[in-house]
């Protein structure tokens, strides 16, 4: 296998981006770009801590990450499994990269940047949804901001129908629990229930 080893192999193959690759990069949310977010109602939120790294996916209704101002995004942290993986290494290294993204649409939007978790009584009940709020929310200031040009988006067909994938023709959650678990947790009825178990306890 012939391994790329450094910066000057990789610029040898790929030459130099365009300027379009480069212009496009803010160190702000500008007027366009907090339009994209307001109309994301999904994101995936990548950290790195001491034990490596971990990508979260995070959703709620459009806008659910709010601007703050030109350089502060706030992303309410909801109702999930308490591993708390991304909190973990906020807590112990800062830095964040976010991908939003627009059901229905190609352009997707990157943020990097810097993250801390703020409890502050007030700033967690603002983003309450049926009288339910955060534990906290993330306060990411934003370093970089960028659209990413619909090419993976074409190529995965991801908001066709007609190539989504039937869930039953892959392993359900349950099963999965099952066979790591030899059986003692998940199973049939993990998944007959998850309907309900999801809709008590989203917020």
């Amino acid at each position: 296998m012939d391994i790329v080893a450094s910066i000057a192999e990789l610029e040898t193959i790929y030459g130099a981006p365009s300027e379009t690759a480069l212009v496009k990069v803010s160190d702000h949310v500008t007027k366009a770009y907090a339009q994209l977010i307001a109309a994301s109602p999904f994101a995936i939120l990548a950290t790195v801590g001491p034990e490596g790294l971990d990508c979260s996916p995070r959703g709620d209704g459009p806008g659910f990450v709010r601007l703050g101002d030109p350089r502060t995004l706030l992303m309410p942290d909801r109702r999930g499994n308490n591993r708390i993986d991304s909190l973990r290494n906020i807590v112990r290294d800062p830095r964040v990269a976010l991908l939003f993204l627009i059901p229905g649409m190609g352009t997707t939007l990157r943020v990097n940047g810097t993250a801390q978790i703020a409890r502050d009584e007030a700033l967690c009940h603002s983003f309450a949804v049926e009288g339910h709020a955060p534990r906290s929310v993330i306060v990411i200031e934003v370093r970089e901001v960028y659209f990413q040009c619909a090419r993976a988006i074409v190529r995965s067909h991801l908001w066709s129908a007609d190539h989504h994938v039937d869930p039953k023709a892959l392993p359900s959650p349950g099963e999965i629990l099952a066979s790591l678990s030899d059986g003692r947790i998940g199973g049939a009825r993990c998944d007959e229930d998850w309907p309900a178990r999801a809709k008590a306890s989203l917020w």
